[in-house]
């Protein structure tokens, strides 16, 4: 029988994000923030940069390197990748805060295979974790939101990632209904990247992308249209070119992949029973995750559900501190663990 107790303040919660990555310590708090890309010299196999300066190198490598964002979706799409990148921010961490072989809680979305969850524990095992403890993202950003998990009480989360939307009903501890969409902040990246394309005659990358995304993306039209100017390759000359776009034309671009956010949304409401139903229209929809910034999400969703919607306090951060708090109230929180592994 596995013992839920006897955790130590190195401890370390993971939000093993298809986007980022986000570490704490038991007592310390968030003590890593970094993207999830990893720069790999081809040839030796060595890691090169991971994090921030990994990301820097994204689009911009020679023919030797490699810089990868291995996370999809989610899930691991390249373990090799995924488990290079781990071990050098894990033992950055145990360096320094003295933490050797520490026990890991991890989030990982609610519709991940058993595949999926062995590559997720191997991974984790393998870049020096004594214990691997796996939680669903909707439960821990409940938790990271502040929301009483254990309560007889129906609560929904949206939790709206880079790779996954995750929408769970939360009641006594458990998750009652839920549905993940692989639909989110990278696929609204793309939406632009095609947008640009096909009406602007303009490519570009994943980074510029994602700026556009978070200083212009609006589920609704804005009081006043926002602007800002963008570089990239013209596909009619081939040449460099520079031009303006709007909130408005941002919008239009990720209206679709908003709208299936939404479907799900109403279609988990549509199958969570009549009395859950009445503690969601009583307390609300929590936002979390990246995709909870994008302007006017939280009015587009209240005006599709007739739902009042609330935006967590911290959304980015709410999977890792649901973790953080796993560990720091285990007794208390152990039923919401799905599987724990210990290294061999």
């Amino acid at each position: 029988m596995i013992k839920f107790f006897n955790f130590v303040s190195k401890d370390i919660g993971i939000d093993l994000g298809t986007a980022n990555i986000l570490m704490t310590v038991k007592g310390k708090g968030i003590v890593l923030k970094e993207p999830s890309v990893v720069a790999i010299d081809k040839k030796s196999n060595r890691i090169l940069a991971v994090g921030d300066l990994a990301k820097e190198m994204l689009g911009r490598t020679p023919e030797n390197i490699k810089a990868i964002r291995p996370m999809k979706d989610g899930v691991i799409a390249d373990f090799n990748g995924t488990q290079l990148m781990l071990k050098t921010m894990i033992s950055k961490v145990c360096r320094k805060y003295n933490a050797a072989k520490p026990r890991v809680v991890v989030g990982v979305p609610s519709g991940i295979t058993e595949v999926e969850e062995r590559a997720v524990e191997e991974a984790i095992i393998a870049s020096g974790a004594k214990e691997v403890y796996l939680i669903e993202e909707p439960m821990a950003a409940a938790i990271g939101a502040g929301i009483d998990v254990s309560e007889p009480s129906g609560n929904m989360i949206v939790d709206i990632g880079g790779g996954t939307t995750e929408v769970a009903v939360i009641s006594l501890g458990g998750i009652v209904i839920s549905n993940s969409l692989r639909i989110a902040g990278d696929e609204l990246d793309y939406d632009i990247i095609n947008f640009l394309k096909k009406y602007m005659n303009l490519a570009i990358g994943y980074t510029t992308a994602e700026e556009i995304k978070i200083q212009l993306g609006c589920a609704l039209p804005l009081m006043s249209d926002m602007t800002m100017q963008i570089r990239g390759r013209d596909l009619i000359s081939g040449y460099p070119k520079t031009i303006l776009i709007a909130s408005s034309q941002v919008r239009q671009a990720i209206s679709e992949s908003i709208e299936k956010i939404i479907e799900i949304i109403k279609t988990t409401l549509e199958k969570t029973p009549p009395e859950l139903s009445s503690d969601i229209m009583e307390k609300g929809i929590v936002l979390a995750g990246g995709g909870a910034l994008i302007k006017n999400i939280d009015r587009l969703i209240f005006e599709r559900t007739g739902i009042p919607v609330y935006i967590a306090e911290e959304p980015l951060d709410c999977v890792v501190m649901g973790a953080a708090k796993t560990l720091e109230d285990i007794e208390k929180l152990k039923n919401v663990l799905v599987k724990s592994r210990k290294r061999r």
